[in-house]
């Protein structure tokens, strides 16, 4: 049967499997949704209140599934718009799919009205991007972009379609869904001197990120941990990989991380580093980072290997598959010693964590943690929050902390929660800041809109918390610009856009506020004041070591 190249769009969006999509319209890409409106009752489009959200919407709905997420924009500034949203995607390996419309082909290069190169702009944030020259390549072009977003290391790719493509007619021929392309294993020789190196270690320490997450791969970790007596810690990107109460986990690694897991992978021997970078918020002063450990490391993407830090082990595979050959070769042992001094750790750390009492960052998390459901996803955006976040909440399915962590986006967290509602189906929670999520914040048209079951937790304390604290500790406590002494009063703001909200300033009244919250069926919003002084601790100063790491102000 012949179709415009826009029901092609959309009728291949459909072939994929695909179920819900994000955008906004205009004038390039006006076709497409017309298709939409066609095909409305087989695909459900979610109309942001701007690009950047319906971008960051589209990442949170892959991060909670594991399936391409896709957005759509047209072209000019609604497709510049989606940049940052496909950084952040890119940064943290997130398998999605962004559509924009472009002026018709006889006009491109020539400065016409809304036109932009693009997939000029995206090259270097893409694991590929797609001009469309012609109708008849257009499902094939779309149908590839699924699988190239989906296979090896995921990530977003992009299509640009020029008007009079959508509008030409050609024969559609209904597919299959694509599927990922095969994974293999790393190589049996490598996968047998990793072997060797691990059963020799008497200090071993696994740690894993978000690669572990997307190879599905939580079993044979855990496995591994179990047959060489090791402890289990994280990057930011592993946080929901495993249960944070089982009795391996000592929590995140790095800048920020807890302190009996940083430390105990300062003394390993043998770091295990599935799914995982070895980044500067991981390492702090290279020179200096773990140097008694021999590193076996196993990653899909083999660029990554001995990229910062150089490895013992290598191995470049599939981790689930990787896992489970080298497992069958590991030799099942006891570290008493070993496990002796991570008791040690975990009870400074421990006898270190704060006690306070009243409205603390570390209080209101925990009192966030008594509502959460076992597979409740909470979205943060980037700062002090999303490091409290990552170490007070628990978690207890994969795929529940939703948080950009490469890229860092202030901004991510409220398109992010609606996208990881609807993917999930589940009552969600954002954790924000007030500078955060002043920079999105016209998304809570979107959740009352489509009645989004979300609760908005912002942590407040009337700067930019973060940039504070580094202000504070490493430039002499000029407060340039972080202060921001504004006057919106985000309960009346919640009401405006047609939601309920309340302020609080104690424990009891934000125990009452987040029952009400998780009862309200759509986004219900809790200003929670904060002291502008707070910190997140432990850290590493940047550019430093554990030897330089700060467990308390004054040290």
């Amino acid at each position: 049967m012949k179709l415009s190249g826009a029901d092609i769009i959309v009728r291949t969006l459909i072939e994929q499997g695909c179920k819900t999509v994000f955008g906004y319209p205009g004038g390039q890409i006006l076709n497409v949704y017309d298709s939409l409106y066609k095909y409305k009752d087989e695909l459900n489009h979610v109309l942001t209140a701007h690009e950047q959200g319906a971008a960051h919407a589209a990442d949170g709905y892959a991060r909670a599934t594991g399936k391409v997420g896709v957005v759509i924009a047209t072209s000019g500034p609604g497709a510049t718009n989606l940049v940052t949203g496909i950084a952040t995607a890119y940064l943290d390996s997130v398998p999605m799919v962004a559509i924009t419309g472009n002026v018709p082909s006889s006009q491109i290069g020539t400065d016409s009205f809304q036109e932009i190169d693009i997939t000029g702009i995206t090259l270097p944030i893409t694991k590929h991007n797609y001009f469309v020259g012609s109708v008849e390549e257009l499902a094939d072009t779309i149908r590839d972009a699924f699988r190239l977003a989906a296979s090896g290391r995921p990530g977003p790719v992009l299509i640009d379609v020029p008007k009079d493509i959508q509008i030409a007619k050609c024969e559609y021929v209904p597919k299959e869904p694509v599927t990922p392309d095969p994974k293999a294993p790393a190589k049996d020789i490598r996968i047998t001197q990793a072997a060797e190196c691990i059963n020799s270690a008497k200090r071993p320490f696994v740690y894993f990120g978000g690669g572990l997450i997307a190879g599905e791969a939580t079993e044979e970790m855990v496995n591994l941990a179990e047959l060489i007596d090791a402890p289990i810690g994280c990057s930011m990107m592993g946080i929901s990989g495993v249960p944070t109460n089982h009795p391996r986990f000592l929590g995140m690694q790095g800048m920020h991380g807890h302190y009996a897991c940083s430390t105990a992978m300062h003394n390993a021997d043998c770091i295990i580093a599935l799914g995982v970078r070895f980044n500067d918020r991981v390492t702090g002063n290279r020179a200096k980072f773990a140097r008694g450990a021999k590193i076996v490391h196993i990653d899909i993407d083999g660029a990554e290997l001995s990229k910062t830090i150089p490895v013992t082990h290598g191995l470049r595979g599939d981790v689930k598959q990787t896992l489970q050959k080298l497992n069958s070769l590991i030799e099942k042992s006891e570290k008493p010693l070993w496990q002796k001094k991570i008791e040690e750790l975990k009870q400074k750390e421990e006898q270190g964590s704060d006690k306070r009492e009243g409205l603390t960052p570390a209080n209101a998390l925990k009192t966030l943690n008594n509502h959460l459901r076992p597979n409740t996803p909470v979205a943060t955006d980037v700062g002090q929050h999303q490091m409290w976040t990552a170490q007070y909440v628990k978690f207890e399915n994969t795929r529940r902390f939703i948080s950009s962590g490469g890229l860092g986006t202030m901004g991510f967290g409220i398109g992010a929660a609606i996208g990881a509602q609807m993917g999930s189906g589940e009552h969600t929670v954002l954790v924000t800041g007030d500078g955060s999520f002043g920079m999105c914040l016209q998304e809570m048209a979107t959740a009352v809109s489509h009645k989004i079951p979300l609760v908005i937790l912002i942590l407040n304390n009337g700067v930019l918390g973060m940039v504070r604290q580094w202000q504070t500790l490493f430039f002499e406590k000029h407060y340039s610009n972080t202060v921001l002494d504004r006057k919106t009063n985000f309960v009346k703001l919640a009401e405006a856009f047609g939601a309920k909200g309340e302020a609080v300033f104690t424990v009891e009244e934000l125990d009452k506020a987040l029952a009400n919250a998780f009862a309200e069926n759509g986004p219900y919003l809790i200003d929670c004041a904060i002291d502008k002084d707070e910190f997140v601790l432990p850290m590493l100063p940047p550019g430093g070591s554990m030897d330089d790491i700060i467990t308390k102000i004054g040290d």
